[in-house]
């Protein structure tokens, strides 16, 4: 006869008391490998110094310091002449170096070392943001810091910031492409369109390191497909328009006209196709290059008011607020733009938008990286 129970015995003692923890799937086991703060703090720090370097080129130009001088890189090795007889020889090598028909753009010691500062400091914050990636990508393969799935793109910013060089070294002064040593503008537009390239990709980048792939895979579910798109569209456009400035940043051009909205008095200036043979004024014509980046501006504006306008419909906050911010920041560099134009590209405002460049850049990538892959949130909003 079997024994009486009582209701409140437990039955099966000799089972575990405890469940069994349930392991996670691949996607979570992969979201925490790799140190991912630690390769977003690293990223941050290539981007400063390859803003630092766009930045002070742009200004460097305006101020009428940006002389490209003749040597290797980094300019004339990692140390600046150290005493009065190295400046000479650095001064002598710059002279040597300009072709016999042109009048020197620097005549006299004391202008050609604040030129020489200017480059040196140019190039340096260059060779720190490729020394920073080199390092990073030697650190993180030794200790197994590097994210699953990220080798290859992590691999091809060092290829970008290559490329940097590479158009330096070819377009540059040194007469390795002589065909095209008369369009400086070309070898700013491409450094820069190369350099902002790499500061988007770093800052989506950066921005996806901060959430875990599986975040990331389960926030897509609610994505916002139209606003995510009229961002793209509004990210190519600053791209281009990046470039354009830059195709004038290369002839000193930006005093060309002083007057808003119309240049030089006219909608379609004259000028505007006047160079032989014809292809020449797609990138080496001042005129058309201003006259394509004003109106690249306005049709800025109209796409990036659409992507607002739909941006703040979304239901996720900070999604909103991220086109908020993208709308604000775009209206602001039309002032500086126009204020550039009005008062004759004074340092300080050119200054202003060319931060202000960066700036939108990371802005209208975080709006687009928000509306594909949003932060869900109570119903409460």
């Amino acid at each position: 006869m079997s024994k009486t129970r009582n209701i409140f015995e437990d039955v099966g003692t000799d089972a575990p008391r405890e469940r069994p923890v349930v392991q996670p799937g691949a996607i979570d086991r992969a979201a925490r490998s790799g140190a991912r703060g630690v390769v977003r703090l690293w990223l941050g720090s290539i981007f400063f110094a390859l803003a630092a370097m766009l930045i002070g080129a742009a200004i460097s130009r305006l101020l009428g310091q940006g002389v490209t001088l003749r040597g290797g890189l980094p300019l004339y090795g990692t140390l600046p002449p150290m005493d009065a007889q190295a400046w000479l020889a650095a001064f002598d090598r710059y002279l040597a170096g300009l072709p016999p028909e042109a009048p020197p753009a620097i005549s006299d010691l004391a202008a050609f070392q604040r030129a020489f500062w200017w480059e040196w400091g140019v190039r340096q914050a260059g060779t720190l943001a490729a020394a920073l990636w080199a390092l990073g990508i030697m650190g993180m393969s030794v200790p197994r810091f590097m994210p699953k799935g990220w080798g290859l793109r992590l691999a091809g910013i060092g290829a970008l910031l290559a490329l940097i060089g590479l158009a330096d070294w070819a377009l540059g002064p040194a007469g390795h492409v002589p065909a095209l040593l008369d369009a400086p503008s070309l070898r700013v537009a491409a450094m820069s369109g190369i350099g902002f390239v790499s500061l988007g990709l770093i800052a989506w980048y950066i921005l996806k390191l901060g959430r875990s792939e599986a975040a990331l895979m389960q926030a897509r579910r609610a994505r916002d497909a139209r606003a995510f798109g009229l961002s793209t569209v509004v990210m190519h456009l600053v791209f281009a328009q990046i470039l354009f400035g830059a195709l004038l940043a290369g002839r000193d051009s930006g005093r060309g006209f002083v007057d808003w909205p119309l240049m030089g008095g006219h909608v379609l200036p004259p000028g505007i196709w006047a160079m032989t043979p014809g292809w020449h004024n797609l990138y080496d014509n001042p005129v058309l290059a201003e006259f394509v980046h004003r109106g690249l501006g306005y049709l800025l504006v109209l796409v990036g008011t659409i992507a607002w306008v739909r941006g703040r419909k979304n239901v996720h906050r900070r999604t909103r607020m991220a086109f908020h911010w993208m709308a604000v920041m775009l209206f602001g560099q039309v002032v500086l733009g126009i204020g550039s134009v009005l008062y004759g590209a004074q340092w300080h405002i050119v200054l202003a938008h060319n931060l202000g460049a960066v700036a939108l850049v990371v802005l209208v990538l975080r709006a687009r990286f928000l509306a594909r892959y949003p932060f869900q949130q109570s119903i409460r909003g």
